[in-house]
C-alpha cells in the first residue's frame, strides 16, 4: 500500500502501521486495530482480483468501513463493464450497489440524490451493458432543456446543435464506455438517440433503454407524458436531485 494510504489508515483508525519484510504490522487499541486489519484484507482481495483502487476510493472505503463496516468486496466483484481503455466500471458505495441492482431487476427506476453521486454515470453504464448484451436495440437519452424553456426553436443550429449543451454529461459517459469509433457508428445508425424531452411526445419506445436526466426540472405534465412513452421490452431510468 502507498504511504499516503497508510497515513490515512493511521489517522482514521488511530493505529500504527509499519511495513516489514514479512508484511504489514498493525498495532493500536481494540477495536480499531481489528477494523483496520479487516479492511486491509478486503483491499488486498480486491487488488488480487484485478482492481487497484485509487487514493480517493481507499479514502471512501476507510471512512465507510469505520462508520458502517461495509464489505466493499461485494461491489468490486460485480463489475458493470470494462471500458475500451481497460477501466472497470463498478458501484463504489452501498447506495450505488442498490441502485445498480434496482436497474437490473426493474423496468422503471428513479435515481434520486445530490450531484456527483453517480446517478447518471451508472445509468449510462447500465444502458451500454444492456446494449452490448443485446437486451435492448437502442439507447435513448433525454433531458429537459430548462434553460430554453423547451422552446428550442429559438436557438441557432439543427436539433443536435440545440441539444448538445444540455446533454454533455451523457455524451462524455458514452464516449468513455464505448470509445469514439463505436460511439460515432451508433449515433450515425440511430442506435443511440439524443433528444430533448419535448420531442418524446407521441412516441412509443420499444426495446430501448431510456434515461431521463435532470428530471427535477420536469413539470408534472412532462413526467406523465414521458412515462407513457415506455413500450415493450424497454427500461426507463429517471435521475434527478
Amino acid at each position: 500500500m502507498q504511504d499516503k494510504n497508510l497515513a490515512l489508515f493511521a489517522k482514521v483508525f488511530g493505529v500504527n502501521l509499519v511495513l516489514k519484510d514479512e508484511g504489514l504490522h498493525v498495532s493500536g487499541p481494540s477495536p480499531n486495530r481489528e477494523l483496520a486489519e479487516d479492511l486491509i484484507k478486503q483491499i488486498l482481495e480486491i487488488i488480487r482480483a484485478g482492481y487497484c483502487p485509487d487514493y480517493e476510493e481507499v479514502k471512501h472505503m476507510v471512512e465507510n468501513y469505520k462508520a458502517h463496516k461495509t464489505d466493499h468486496r461485494v461491489f468490486y466483484k460485480d463489475e458493470i463493464l470494462i471500458t475500451p481503455r481497460g477501466k472497470k466500471v463498478i458501484a463504489k458505495t452501498a447506495g450505488q450497489h442498490r441502485y445498480i441492482q434496482a436497474i437490473k431487476k426493474n423496468d422503471l427506476v428513479f435515481g434520486i440524490g445530490p450531484a456527483g453521486t453517480g446517478k447518471t454515470y451508472l445509468a449510462v453504464a447500465m444502458a451500454v451493458r444492456a446494449l452490448k448484451e443485446k437486451q435492448i436495440a437502442k439507447i435513448i437519452l433525454t433531458r429537459p432543456a430548462i434553460e430554453a424553456g423547451e422552446r428550442l426553436g429559438f436557438l441557432p443550429g439543427d436539433l443536435q446543435d440545440k441539444v448538445d449543451p444540455y446533454l454533455r454529461p451523457l455524451y462524455d459517459a458514452l464516449l468513455e464506455f464505448l470509445g469514439l469509433d463505436i460511439y460515432q457508428k451508433y449515433m450515425e445508425k440511430g442506435v443511440i438517440e439524443v433528444a430533448p424531452l419535448a420531442y418524446m411526445r407521441g412516441r412509443t419506445l420499444n426495446d430501448a433503454f431510456i434515461i431521463l436526466d435532470e428530471a427535477q426540472n420536469t413539470t408534472s405534465e412532462q413526467m406523465k407524458m414521458f412515462l407513457t412513452r415506455m413500450g415493450f421490452g424497454s427500461k426507463i431510468v429517471i435521475t434527478g436531485d
